[in-house]
């Protein structure tokens, strides 16, 4: 090839891949401005004025997990709202606290997006079994995939049972069915250092109903806190 055409292709996709690059850089930056509007209104919204949001990281990068500070004169029950208000905002991946005292980030999102799968639907399993039924290894995809953002999250996942048959042996069941479910969200890219497993047997039954009713047999999640992770860039969309 000549050598003179190979520099100008050379050149020609140097360029392509700067331009490429600035539409996406712009492209962010207005993505994530939005982002910090509608985050700022939600935080105003429940009295959290004094706090600030920054949505880059450590690195300088771009991120949907905006790390909050100030508003130390805040109760701990307005805080708490200010940092659900703004997990709330429709493409906020997480929100967290700068490190200092006892804050600990916040996920609330996370636990509501759970708790909205399985409000009318059951994570179910072969009679006296932890195997799970093929509708239930579904519905853990959307469990996974709604805890995900919050990666970072220590996630409570819980067996329970009615009171129908032997406690130790409920308590048994509930526990491996707990463990099946953790190993099947491990398996499903939840990290195993942030799930735990606990079988309560029938020591819990849901408010309301009788403890031998089968509706008590239910496995709960449960977001317990979030520690401080490093927030990952934004998935900016490509060039159309």
């Amino acid at each position: 090839m000549n050598p003179r055409r190979a520099s100008l292709i050379v050149a020609g996709a140097a360029l392509c891949l700067v331009m490429s690059f600035a539409v996406t850089r712009a492209r962010g930056l207005a993505f994530i401005g939005d982002l910090d509007r509608q985050a700022s209104a939600a935080r105003d919204a429940v009295g959290g004025k004094g706090v600030t949001l920054n949505f880059r990281d450590r690195y300088g990068w771009l991120t949907r997990h905006p790390v909050l500070s100030g508003g130390r004169d805040l109760s701990p029950e307005t805080r708490k709202s200010v940092a659900a208000a703004i997990a709330a905002v429709p493409g906020i991946a997480g929100v967290s606290w700068a490190r200092g005292g006892d804050e600990r980030s916040v996920s609330a999102h996370c636990q509501d997006d759970v708790e909205r799968i399985l409000e009318t639907r059951t994570i179910r399993f072969g009679e006296a079994s932890t195997r799970l039924e093929p509708s239930s290894e579904r519905l853990l995809g959307e469990v996974a995939r709604s805890l995900r953002p919050c990666v970072g999250s220590i996630i409570a996942v819980t067996g329970h049972t009615d009171a129908s048959g032997n406690q130790k042996v409920n308590v048994a069941l509930s526990q491996a069915r707990a463990e099946a479910v953790r190993s099947a969200l491990i398996a499903r890219g939840i990290p195993a250092t942030n799930l735990r497993a606990a079988g309560l047997g029938s020591a819990r039954p849901v408010e309301g109903l009788d403890p031998l009713d089968p509706a008590n047999r239910r496995i709960e999640f449960s977001v317990l806190y979030t520690a401080p992770v490093k927030p990952t860039p934004i998935d900016t969309p490509g060039p159309e």
